[in-house]
């Protein structure tokens, strides 16, 4: 079935989008993709080719089955998209699927009721504006993820973006990792913060320069999350700017050939580096990147420079470093203050502010939203934002180029479109995977949760007072919410068919990477939105000063005063 004749396909992405392009190369590999998985879906659903033969080529294209629908996850490389992209996911939204996607913390988009005969369909009007679903799942290097707020942080070294995109086209059809023991995952970082989780990834790079001024790259390896939590360790301090490929195709090599196979929970690179021992497997990465990196792998100068010129910096205004304007309004309008306060954070650029879009407002799950909302935010990307967005670890969007003077008149559009809830980074700003709504893997219900939390803590004004707490949930033990980085870590786990709730204090997955520690037993379901309250007052009562944040504070006291009052019976026996 084709496209209705009232739903026409949007634009395709123009050529001064500051964003990579399409080549005629990747067009025509993108095109052949969606030929080739249409006919092996058509075979399928004739009953031409067996269900285990189809299994891993859906998974290739990003399509699972989940408990009532399958679920067909698009990349969104580094998070970058342009307004025609967004519009076009609106499209496949309200054509496809239930009228609305859903915002992972790997910056992809998920929706959640294709019609597996439509799927096809889906690509290929994907194709149009440079966009797919091709290593999005499986056992292969997906998606390539990366600091929202590159090209445009005061913190930044340089734009991570061109390396990543080199990365993402060496890693796209590798024919050497095609069928790695586990998934792969890589993130790349260029600023002081580390706004891109890169110690807890397969592969995490950190862009930095040398005693000499040289560009190179810090290398972290082993990280994940998951059943078996683990921070990467260092295995370069410093890889030179073009040795990149060739050093991520050492490490892949020894993971490919090493990695366990026989043990789905064993398969992944963080086991192989744990039990190799950190300091052999990089003996073993030092000696495979000796025999290969001068090889056909090294990137040129001219290769890298023409990798950036795709990301050009935006016609900027000259402005001062405060518009008047908006001055005027933040002293007027207190809820519009408040929003700046929370939801902005600071330009490169004089007279620019960086804009996060909240997608955690009371009665909807966190990282949802609808095809109304995406055109409409495609819509101020193009009036306000050099027609682009980019999707967060924390299941927001960002819009990362928005003059002073524009603010006002944006907030006024976002507030009407139930975007603009001023909570980034409190307590409500939460991650949380679709759980047991959605998920054939998951043992608990996570949106629920969320829900009465955010029922809970709806007062802004409480949260503004609680300050910055990163509260992660997950439905299973795979950990997508990243519940074992979380300040506060929710896990949802079976007992006897029961949903119940395991918590975790402590975790962090930026420069001070940690992983939470587990609380004691469990809650029930009913009693988990009580805990989290509780801890919340635990830390109300101990922190040093309004300034002394959660984690902090928590760091300062352990676990003791906390657990005391999550188990008082326990505690006073």
């Amino acid at each position: 079935m084709r496209l209705l004749a009232c739903t026409p396909l949007p634009r395709p992405i123009s050529d001064t989008d500051p964003m990579y392009r399409y080549d005629a190369y990747d067009q025509a590999l993108v095109d052949q993709r969606v030929a080739q998985f249409r006919d092996q879906t058509q075979r399928y659903l004739a009953g031409q080719l067996p269900e285990e033969e189809y299994r891993a080529l859906r998974l290739r294209n990003g399509l699972y089955l989940q408990r009532f629908a399958p679920m067909l996850r698009i990349a969104i490389p580094y998070g970058l998209l342009s307004s025609a992209q967004l519009r076009m996911l609106a499209h496949i939204a309200r054509t496809y699927d239930k009228g609305y996607g859903h915002f992972t913390t790997r910056q992809n988009m998920q929706f959640n009721w294709p019609e597996l005969a439509r799927v096809p369909d889906i690509l290929a009007d994907l194709a149009t504006v440079e966009m797919h679903a091709i290593q999005t799942s499986g056992n292969c290097i997906r998606n390539i993820t990366s600091d929202p707020l590159a090209g445009v942080a005061r913190d930044e070294l340089v734009d991570p973006r061109p390396y990543c995109e080199l990365t993402r086209q060496w890693a796209s059809f590798h024919p050497e990792f095609n069928w790695l023991p586990r998934k792969f995952k890589i993130a790349f970082s260029a600023a002081q913060s580390d706004r891109a989780a890169i110690r807890v990834h397969d592969i995490g790079v950190q862009i930095v320069r040398n005693a000499a001024g040289e560009l190179g790259y810090e290398v972290y390896v082993g990280g994940g999350l998951g059943r078996t939590p683990i921070i990467g360790v260092k295995t370069a301090d410093f890889v030179p700017e073009a040795d990149l490929l060739s050093y991520l195709e050492a490490v892949l090599r020894v993971y490919n050939l090493l990695g366990r196979r026989d043990n789905i929970y064993k398969a992944r690179i963080k086991i192989l580096v744990k039990e190799t021992g950190p300091e052999k497997f990089i003996e073993m990465v030092e000696q495979e990147w000796a025999r290969i990196r001068n090889g056909e792998l090294k990137l040129a100068g001219d290769e890298i420079q023409r990798m950036r010129a795709h990301f050009t910096v935006p016609e900027y205004a000259s402005l001062p470093e405060e518009d008047a304007g908006y001055r005027a309004h933040l002293e007027q309008d207190s809820a519009f203050a408040s929003w700046t306060r929370r939801n902005l954070h600071a330009h490169r650029q004089s007279g620019y502010a960086v804009v996060f879009v909240s997608l955690k407002a009371n009665g909807v799950a966190p990282g949802d939203v609808t095809d109304a909302q995406m055109d409409a935010l495609a819509e101020l990307a193009d009036r306000y934002c050099f027609g682009e967005l980019r999707a967060t670890h924390d299941q927001n969007l960002v819009l990362a180029d928005v003059a002073q003077g524009d603010l006002y008149p944006l907030w006024q559009a976002l507030d009407a479109l139930g975007l603009a809830t001023p909570n980034i980074g409190l307590l409500t700003d939460l991650i949380c995977c679709p759980g047991l709504d959605f998920c054939s893997l998951a043992n608990a219900g996570s949106i629920g949760v969320a829900q009465d939390i955010f029922d809970r803590f709806e007062n802004l004004d409480h949260q503004h007072d609680i300050g910055p707490i990163k509260l992660k949930m997950s439905g299973c033990m795979n950990g997508c919410g990243h519940h074992t980085v979380g300040h506060i870590g929710v896990l949802g786990v079976d007992k006897k068919g029961e949903e119940w709730y395991q918590v975790t204090l402590g975790g962090s997955a930026e420069n001070d990477a940690s992983l939470g520690d587990r609380t004691g037993p469990s809650f029930a379901r009913d009693d988990i939105a009580d805990a989290v309250q509780t801890i919340v007052e635990v830390y109300l009562k101990l922190r040093l000063n309004e300034d002394e944040t959660f984690l902090q504070t928590y760091r300062r006291v352990g676990m003791a005063p906390f657990k005391a009052h999550l188990y008082p019976v326990k505690a006073a026996a």
